[in-house]
């Protein structure tokens, strides 16, 4: 795991070393360049695979006509090394998967991506045709952001990386900031910035003669199996146990984020089983008991014996993080799980090197609450339209609000927002933060005219339509895969993780699996109003029935809260009047309306003012330098 960073065309030594820089936390083992006739490629090393020399970056094939910088892990890379050794033309110096993806380009091309199972982003430069090749894994877990500026290609792993580039332009994208206000990010290929780009999932680039040209790899089918229930639990076993056993590769210290609910336990389960010892679990607890799940982390530890640690973190740990979270993340992320994913990470950090994670279960087996409220829209929208407006939602909208982590209130009245919206766009209504309404009244008059025509759902409508041939339920799993997954939920633990030199991995991601679920009936996935079916089918003699039949329950901080106590008057001061106005782009009257409501216990607004918090402290952080 590490960072990477470069460009072809405009551009020096200096620029490289600057853009590596940036993002040297990524990988503080050790740090390589490479400069020749206008290309530059830089890494910074996080030692996984093969700890000696022999695995610096960037590495060359044996003339050095062929490099690479990579980030990620090839699980596959023994079966795909042995592949290559048996044709008798490539002698391996190295032990590292970085040196097999290099003579797997040389032997099949542009179609050596789709052999290579794992999780990567990736630069190769080809002297001998002039070509730069850009390649990310399948489902978008290791990020890789583009630029084109004064006909030079700069790329990075992350976005301050290319902002170090001298070439390098920050101006405000509009439509992006009418979507991160929408989806708490912004949705890939976009950024925040005009003219820089997120490299789409199972996509490589390739940059030769000053032009680009993007090309899929794979692309995940819906397409139905006549697998029963019984073969399909026996598959899922063995997929999941296969998952799991290739991630436990590593020449460094080993251990599982354990969260509590049934993804972090099957992973700790299937990894238990497939260790000689006693494998290291962790997890973080928290004062404020809604939110503190360490109990069930503790009895997962207990029945399956692994080696547990265990810290209570107070209010002040989260607190003294939340100013400095624009370091970490230099483009807007209004998930204020980034708050425990981090000091989870810091904690685990002093005892091992890497961590698997439960990531992508739930948009594997339709695990959130929003799939059980899909199926309730259908009912709920079959009582009359007066019954809904003048008793239900009156009542519901006058229901105090809460506190406590995923409150009925606070629910019920999310329902509410998207039982009327479109069905492609119901989902994220429930998942964001401001919808259409809202955002006419938060964005000034004369920005607004410039986005109200836009389509803000654009992605959304393009996931649907590239999932055209399956049904409806399966389009929205591919959306969340797409979306709330890639954009949100594997962001926030690549940022936070690499930010402590911590790699994470998610077996559940593994693209054989994913392709497998995907396959089954919907009804396995959700069956009735049971989230995760078939997962807890298969889990139920392997885990305690007290975790395998949990609710859903969120990685989050009691935020709602803090903003009313702790945070009250650092909220306060972020959203001023005079912050607002410096801005140029939101109305002060309606964010001091969401802040006094929240304040005073009337509305629940702290997902509102998170977005809008985290907004002021990217833009204080990285537009306005």
């Amino acid at each position: 795991m590490c960072g990477i960073a470069g460009f072809v065309g405009q551009g020096n030594q200096e620029d490289l070393a600057k853009m590596i820089l940036a993002i040297e936390y990524r990988g503080p083992d050790d740090r390589g360049f490479l400069w020749r006739d206008n290309v530059g490629l830089a890494q910074c090393r996080l030692s996984i695979i093969d700890l000696t020399p022999a695995g610096h970056q960037p590495m060359s094939n044996h003339r050095g006509d062929i490099w690479l910088a990579f980030n990620g892990e090839i699980y596959n890379f023994q079966e795909l090394k042995s592949e290559l050794e048996r044709l008798g033309k490539y002698q391996f110096k190295s032990k590292s998967d970085t040196e097999v993806i290099i003579y797997l380009y040389e032997e099949f091309g542009e179609s050596a991506f789709s052999k290579m199972d794992g999780m990567f982003a990736l630069a190769l430069y080809d002297f001998r045709l002039k070509k730069m090749i850009l390649a990310r894994d399948r489902l978008g877990k290791k990020p890789l952001y583009w630029g084109i500026f004064n006909e030079t290609l700069i790329f990075g792993s992350e976005l301050k990386a290319i902002l170090a580039h001298r070439s390098s332009k920050k101006e405000l994208n509009l439509e992006s900031l009418n979507k991160y206000l929408l989806y708490d990010y912004v949705p890939t290929p976009q950024t925040i910035f005009k003219n820089i780009h997120k490299l789409e999932p199972a996509t490589y680039l390739v940059w030769q003669g000053g032009r680009m040209e993007k090309k899929r790899f794979w692309q995940l089918s819906f397409s139905p199996s006549k697998i029963n229930f019984k073969e399909a639990i026996g598959e899922l076993e063995r997929l999941i146990d296969n998952g799991v056993k290739e991630r436990l590769m590593a020449d460094v210290p080993l251990g599982i984020f354990l969260s509590g609910g049934i993804d972090s336990g099957a992973v700790a389960y299937f990894a238990q089983k497939n260790s000689v010892q006693k494998i290291k679990t962790f997890s973080i607890g928290f004062e404020e008991s809604s939110f503190d799940e360490s109990v069930y982390a503790r009895k997962i530890s207990d029945f399956l014996k692994t080696e547990h640690y265990h810290q209570v973190l107070t209010a002040k740990d989260s607190l003294d993080l939340i100013p400095n979270l624009a370091d970490f993340i230099d483009e807007p992320l209004a998930d204020p799980s980034v708050i425990p994913t981090y000091l989870l990470s810091k904690f685990t950090k002093n005892y091992v090197t890497v961590a698997l994670g439960g990531d992508g279960g739930d948009e594997l087996f339709a695990g959130y609450p929003t799939f059980q409220a899909e199926k309730l829209v259908g009912w709920y929208r079959k009582i009359p339209s007066p019954v809904r407006k003048l008793i239900i939602e009156k009542i519901i909208n006058q229901l105090p609000a809460s506190e406590k982590n995923f409150s009925w209130e606070f629910k019920l009245k999310k329902f509410l927002e998207g039982a009327n919206q479109k069905n492609q766009y119901r989902h994220q209504d429930w998942l964001g933060s401001f919808d259409r309404p809202n955002r006419e009244k938060l964005i000034l008059p004369g920005v607004w005219r410039e986005l109200k025509e836009k389509n803000e759902y654009e992605e959304i409508d393009g996931y649907f339509k590239e999932s055209g041939g399956f049904d409806f339920n399966n389009q929205l799993l591919y959306l969340y895969l797409r979306t709330y997954l890639m954009d949100q939920v594997l962001v926030k633990v690549d940022r936070m993780s690499m930010s402590v030199a911590l790699e994470v991995r998610a077996p559940f991601l593994d693209y054989q699996l994913v392709e497998f679920v995907s396959s089954l009936p919907f009804n396995y996935k959700l069956n009735g109003l049971t989230t995760k079916y078939i997962f807890k089918k298969l889990m139920a003699d392997k885990l305690p029935s007290s975790i395998v039949n949990r609710a859903k329950k969120g990685f989050g901080v009691p935020l709602a809260r803090w903003l009313k106590n702790e945070l009250k008057d650092w909220c306060d001061e972020i959203l001023a009047e005079a912050e607002i106005v410096k801005g140029g782009l939101f109305n002060f009257s309606f964010i001091n309306k969401l802040k006094q409501d929240h304040f005073s216990g009337r509305e629940d607004n702290h997902k509102k003012l998170w977005n809008l918090v985290i907004w002021q402290l990217w833009q204080n952080k990285w537009l306005r330098k």
